[in-house]
């Protein structure tokens, strides 16, 4: 890829996830336009079709993001969540929940949800706090999980997607911007997959 991409790690890490899908190399044919690359120039957006017709695309994303994560049940993402919440947000209130919710579709743009549910409980108000991440991320790689759980996490401080809400998410994780696109490009390929790769 040009210059406004930084070059793969050699070797990239291999994991079962990677090795169960077929075909990686094999040429990807968006069926739709690059819809989660809307934001994006149109010199990011030829990048990336380039390396679609190049059957590419896959082995990009293998070779930088080849690490699975532990957490496939909702009791390691619970537990995962509050690790980083407690290392960068601890004046914030404690989470309630954090689980997989196979009704958001990442493919359909909900990547995560945080919602924040107050209750009287007698003469109180109780706050009930919960991440809900998009089942899809239960075999993704691990740092696209770390990006979801980051961003949701950063909107228990910030609701907005403004200056401030970026600056937390990027002070968890450095490389969010990075990881986002690179999320973005995974999406794209789950979507653009041949019928009958999973």
């Amino acid at each position: 890829m040009g210059s406004d991409w930084p070059a793969p790690h050699e070797g990239g890490r291999s994991s079962a996830y990677w090795s169960s899908l077929p075909e990686w190399g094999g040429p990807v044919k968006p069926a739709i336009p690059l819809k989660y690359l809307e934001a994006y120039g149109p010199a990011v957006q030829a990048q990336v079709l380039d390396l679609i017709d190049q059957g590419s695309l896959g082995d990009y994303l293998q070779s930088r993001y080849g690490e699975a994560h532990a957490a496939r049940n909702d009791k390691a993402l619970f537990e995962l969540a509050v690790e980083w919440k407690n290392r960068f947000m601890r004046n914030t209130p404690p989470l309630t929940k954090v689980l997989y919710d196979s009704r958001l579709q990442a493919l359909s743009h909900a990547l995560g949800t945080h919602t924040t549910v107050s209750r009287v409980q007698g003469h109180r108000l109780k706050a009930s706090r919960e991440i809900r991440v998009a089942a899809v991320f239960r075999e993704a790689p691990a740092d696209f999980l770390k990006m979801v759980l980051v961003h949701e996490l950063a909107h228990m401080k910030e609701g907005a997607h403004n200056k401030a809400f970026y600056q937390l998410c990027t002070h968890m994780a450095p490389n969010y911007f990075q990881l986002e696109l690179d999320l973005r490009l995974y999406l794209t390929f789950l979507e653009a997959r041949p019928a009958g790769i999973p």
